[in-house]
């Protein structure tokens, strides 16, 4: 009787996948040949999973049968063969979809088809069951060509450069960096340009005071462990506000140069600091700095100081021949600090934002409740239009949350309902999360339209962030083609509520492509869905992804202690290894990001003989009966 029953149920399920086939079959159309059986077994799997089949696995398992467990890459002939088992006939037809369906994938060919697709979306593998390694560069690489060389012998195989940082300048010399490390190498490595989207971030906050400052290391009972270095270049010379400093100078300072050409070795340099303590530097020689990649070194004096010390524009320093002032400096970043709480308004003016007055923090009487609340300003201005009451605003990754409680056309106010203890510092360029806010505008960016014209001649991926609709996906393929780009790869980024909820589409879309790639965007998507969400959600875009022949990239936070820190957690261990069922693991930038890159090599060759994708419970899922309703 349970052969019956068990023949009964995968007939029906059969039936379903027809019917739902006959309804979608508008979504196959304008799919390349090539691609349409990737499509049509897509369909397939979704009309399995709005059911649940986790009794039907069970009695299949007892009745020593595939579970259905596997049935990603070939759904309607997992199905078949199991029927034939039981029915112990010739295999079952499966039937017709119209002049427009494709063939039926079979078992070995749906696992083939994501090989080849990983194959032209990655180049090739160096092992073909192995992921790819993916490392996004840090701006050091424009000029660092060693370092780019180290990723690549230690086993990078895709670069990532993330559009929203740096300029064309340090992005192609990244590349040629990277054209010169693989010759020498003997080995391919492709080029990713993650362009970024329209972000929400917050905007500049009122400058903080001019000062510089600098603490020499010591050790556990206050032994001086080496002097800090200060380097002393003149005035007059420009520098950007966003100046970075190399690793072995702690402090620059701006001085006259007729003082700086008085300087000899040795010489000591008195001065006052801002907290009016007795300091000294001594002077070393001279030497040059650079305050940026790519940027001219500037020719000047190096001095040490044995103790820690503060210093603003006017502080006077005394040489044994000459003196002088400390000229402009660089405003210290401010930041909004907020409790539990407290109000803030997301402001659509971009003049600076504040923090609110002390004395008011944590007032919430109904009057003059923006006037007692931080501001700061908000970049994506069409939110305004879209926000409502009630939506959630998550900011700095979720490290702080909020509700919005009043909303005007150029003002969000948001009462902040998760915080440390302690307080959590928002600063300005931090991210802004919107979950239940139905955005409006396009995920192409008029700055993602001017980085497309780098990208269409120097990539062979482009990253799309913040893609929500089909349209999104066509918009793309159309600026593309018209650069002459239309073999550049896309990976599309899902790190959206709006983009898990309508994969399908978007994945139908994708196939349309000649070369396409899902990218699980870890870190927003967690802060949209809910932490709790996570594991559940990138299971189901791992499923999907499968049953589409659609590589994926398994991103955000992998060995990214090991990256930053030089030693990994025993959870991020764990983490790496399950990246080993997507066909690329992305690694972010770090101090130690060769070193994670060779750990992260290891950990995915032991997996090698363990895993290969996935197997799991088949109960219903919800993306794909909101599929079926869209229909």
């Amino acid at each position: 009787m349970r052969e019956k029953s068990v023949r009964r149920a995968l007939r029906a399920l059969l039936r379903s996948m027809h019917e739902a086939g006959k309804a979608r079959s508008r979504d196959l159309r304008g799919t390349p040949a090539p691609r349409r059986a990737s499509a049509s077994n897509l369909l397939d799997y979704l009309a399995l999973r709005r059911h649940d089949l986790r009794h039907l696995q069970l009695v299949l398992a007892d009745l020593g049968l595939s579970s259905l467990g596997r049935s990603e890459a070939a759904a309607r002939a997992s199905l078949l063969a199991v029927l034939r088992v039981i029915e112990r006939v010739e295999p079952v037809s499966a039937q017709p979809r119209g002049n427009e369906a494709a063939a039926v994938p079979s078992l070995a060919a749906g696992r083939l088809l994501l090989h080849q697709r990983s194959q032209e979306l990655f180049g090739p593998a160096t092992r073909a069951e192995r992921p790819r390694i993916m490392v996004t560069m840090p701006t050091e690489a424009a000029t660092d060509p060693a370092l780019v060389r180290r990723l690549v012998t230690s086993g990078m195989e895709i670069m990532r450069i993330n559009c929203a940082h740096d300029s064309p300048r340090e992005w192609g010399a990244m590349i040629r960096h990277l054209r010169t490390a693989t010759r020498s190498a003997g080995r391919s490595c492709r080029v990713m340009m993650d362009i970024a989207g329209p972000k929400a971030r917050t905007g500049p906050l009122e400058p903080g005071a001019q000062v510089a400052s600098w603490n020499p290391p010591r050790d556990e009972v206050g032994g001086l462990q080496r002097p800090a270095k200060i380097f002393l270049f003149p005035r007059g010379v420009p520098v950007p506000l966003n100046r970075t400093l190399p690793p072995d100078i702690d402090e620059a300072l701006p001085l006259d140069e007729k003082f700086l050409a008085s300087l000899r070795r040795r010489d000591r340099i008195d001065f006052r600091d801002a907290r009016g303590l007795a300091r000294e530097m001594t002077v070393v020689g001279r030497g040059s700095c650079s305050f940026g990649p790519l940027l001219d070194p500037v020719a000047g004096v190096v001095a040490v100081s044995p103790h820690a010390a503060y210093v603003v524009p006017g502080t006077a320093l005394t040489s044994p021949r000459a003196s002088a002032i400390i000229g402009p400096l660089p405003s210290v970043p401010r930041s909004i600090l907020l409790f539990e709480g407290d109000l803030l308004v997301l402001a659509a003016d971009q003049s600076p934002g504040r923090d609110a007055d002390p004395a008011e923090k944590g007032t919430h009487a109904a009057a003059s409740r923006e006037h007692r609340a931080a501001r700061i300003p908000f970049t994506l201005l069409q939110v305004f239009r879209d926000a409502r009451v009630g939506h959630r605003v998550m900011l700095d990754d979720g490290k702080i949350a909020g509700e919005a409680i009043a909303v005007s056309p150029r003002r969000i106010l948001v009462r902040i309902t998760v915080a440390r203890p302690e307080g959590v510092r928002l600063a300005s360029d931090k991210g802004v999360n919107l979950p239940d806010t139905p955005m409006t505008l396009r995920a192409l960016s008029p700055r993602d339209r001017q980085d497309l014209d780098f990208v269409a001649r120097h990539a062979d991926l482009v990253g799309f962030s913040f893609a929500r609709e089909r349209d999104d996906l066509r918009d793309l393929r159309r600026e593309l083609k018209r650069r002459g780009a239309s073999r550049v790869g896309i990976i599309l980024k899902v790190e959206t509520a709006r983009s898990f909820e309508n994969l399908p589409h978007l994945l139908l879309e994708g196939l349309k492509a000649p070369s396409f790639g899902v990218m699980i965007a870890r870190g927003d998507l967690a802060v949209e869905i809910g932490w709790e969400r996570l594991a559940e959600v990138q299971e189901e875009i791992l499923c999907l992804c499968e049953a589409a022949h659609t590589p994926v990239v398994w991103a955000t936070q992998v060995l990214e202690s090991l990256a930053k820190k030089g030693l990994p957690s025993r959870s991020e261990i764990t983490d790496a290894a399950m990246g080993h069922r997507a066909e690329c693991v992305m690694l972010n930038k770090g101090p130690y990001v060769v070193r994670a890159v060779r750990a992260l090599q290891d950990i995915l060759r032991r997996m090698e003989g363990h895993q290969s994708k996935r197997r799991q419970l088949l109960r219903a899922l919800h993306v794909a009966e909101r599929f079926a309703t869209d229909a």
